[in-house]
């Protein structure tokens, strides 16, 4: 048993490593990215208003489609609309390159446009990036592959600390 685990550790720990490195440089940058505008941009201030003044999502899409930006040619091309009433913004996001505008949800001023890295990050940290595949079978072999490695590599470091105890037991 002793070795076989330490042959399976010694073949699968560099793709583990590189996989685990992957999730864990992307999650450190998913945990800091508000503190940096290159990663997420920070959300634009208003003029204020209260919900009842929000222009319809109909008047939205105009101004969004009207912006001449690459990548907001269509309907379709939008992705999402996060609505922050709080904020009165609407961020409205592209189903291409990662690309947001913001616009002032009373107003319907754009207030920013940005390219959001933290979705490519996310997508990178969770394996869609590589593809559905990676996301929904790696990701999970990974997980258990940690849990594998976890308990094996207890075991490796602690049976020859036991052998030993037994030995010196002996004598």
């Amino acid at each position: 048993m002793y070795k076989f685990f330490r042959l399976t550790h010694k073949w699968t720990r560099i793709i583990l490593a590189v996989v685990l490195l992957n999730i864990a440089v992307s999650g450190f940058l998913l945990i800091v990215k508000k503190d940096f505008d290159w990663i997420q941009p920070p959300t634009q201030k208003s003029e204020g208003g209260s919900v009842a003044q929000f222009i319809t999502i109909e008047k939205l899409y105009e101004i969004v489609l009207s912006q001449d930006h690459p990548d907001f040619k269509l309907p379709t091309d939008i992705d999402r609309i996060d609505v922050r009433p709080g904020k009165a913004i609407y961020k409205v996001k592209s189903e291409h390159n990662y690309s947001e505008i913001q616009v002032d949800a009373v107003s319907g001023k754009v207030l920013s446009r940005a390219t959001r890295n933290s979705d490519l990050i996310e997508k990178l940290h969770d394996g869609s990036f590589y593809g559905n595949w990676v996301h929904d079978w790696v990701m999970v072999l990974v997980s258990f592959a940690l849990v594998y490695f976890t308990g094996t590599g207890l075991y490796l470091w602690l049976f020859p600390k036991l052998r030993r105890k037994r030995r010196r037991g002996l004598r």
